[in-house]
């Protein structure tokens, strides 16, 4: 009796942790479940102001037969960096254009820079349309009435003849919250240059090596394009630099207790047509993946001055090379080269 009477006593305090540590686990998991239920409200209600509508019959693009799913199709996006400061917000231009295509049976992407000074015969611009160079499109479609976005992207689809499937627009505040909320992005810079500070005007410093870089110097780094280090380190390079970076921090970064933050700067700064379903979708089909790879490609061309305004004039053998590299990455029909980029 007495050795029961003494086994019972050391029970309790045993007895008294696994009690505590169920509570302590209760109350862990129904804290997550309530903020997972304000983070999903959150991110709904950003995603309501974000959400762009292009009005496309049948809800795709004009150059697909049938819409695409994303969990089975390659598909490609259109990335925009809209600079609107000058503009007080109104009628500003596409200060950065990337095209990303996105393999669901590889898990790879692809990243491609559109040269902004490209040019192009622009369309469906009313009094404007004639040749421009191609990120005047998102001022003409804006000042028109057209649709920004919508002028842009089907200008870019023009350009390269290939389907835009969808679209993500962020301004320069949008671009630099976000990166700050990634933590910053780590970048092999390739050689030294300098940028102002959009925002104070300071000089930031690059060296060559690996650098951390916080939403301005990001900004900066992406944004250089009047130094002369830009001809052998060109913009366009140091952009595909810049997403394939943010693209790994976000695979490594465990961002669901900033995700408050994250719908603050997704309501404020960034425009899209895509839906929840299929942000969950990418989400789940490329950042989880282990076999996740990205690779670039590059238009080819020289900067030439025609009647006193500095064009790029790509390659048209190797435009050409990408478009076909671009539809045979999508799964599409081949077909004879078609661009809307203009030549003397």
């Amino acid at each position: 009796m007495e050795r029961k009477s003494r086994s019972s006593k050391k029970a309790k305090p045993k007895n008294k942790v696994i009690k505590i540590t169920l509570l302590v686990i209760v109350i862990l998991l129904l804290t997550v479940t309530s903020y997972g239920a304000y983070a999903f409200v959150k991110f709904k209600n950003a995603y309501d102001s974000s959400k762009v509508d292009l009005n496309r019959e049948g809800n795709k693009s004009d150059l697909r037969e049938e819409e695409v799913s994303f969990t089975k199709d390659p598909i490609s996006i259109l990335l925009l960096g809209v600079e609107n400061y000058s503009s007080q917000a109104e009628d500003g231009r596409a200060d950065t254009q990337m095209v990303i295509t996105l393999n669901p049976d590889t898990s790879e992407i692809n990243l491609i820079t559109v040269p902004r000074d490209a040019r192009v015969k622009i369309e469906n611009a009313g009094e404007y349309t004639g040749i421009h160079k191609i990120n005047s499109a998102y001022n003409y479609g804006s000042i028109t009435g057209y649709g920004a976005i919508k002028l842009q992207l089907e200008t870019v689809e023009k350009f390269l003849n290939i389907p835009i499937d969808n679209f993500i627009a962020v301004n320069f505040d949008g671009f630099r919250d976000i990166v700050d909320a990634l933590g910053g992005v780590t970048i092999d810079v390739k050689e030294d240059f300098w940028e102002d500070n959009f925002y104070n005007k300071k000089r930031i410093e690059f060296h060559k090596g690996e650098a951390h870089l916080n939403g301005e110097e990001a900004l900066a780094f992406v944004r250089m394009r009047k130094r002369a280090v830009n001809a052998s380190y060109s913009r366009e390079e140091r952009q595909r630099q810049f997403l394939t970076a943010t693209i790994n921090q976000a695979k490594s970064t465990n961002t669901i207790f900033k995700i408050g933050q994250i719908a603050d700067i997704l309501g404020k700064n960034v425009e899209t047509d895509l839906n929840p379903n299929e942000i969950y979708a990418l989400q789940k089909q490329y950042l989880n993946s282990k076999n996740l790879s990205t690779k670039t490609l590059e238009i080819k061309g020289k900067d030439q001055y025609i009647n006193d305004v500095s064009y790029f004039m790509p390659d048209m053998k190797n435009l050409e090379k990408v478009s076909m590299e671009l539809r045979k990455i999508l799964k599409l029909k081949e077909e004879n080269f078609k661009t809307n980029a203009a030549e003397r």
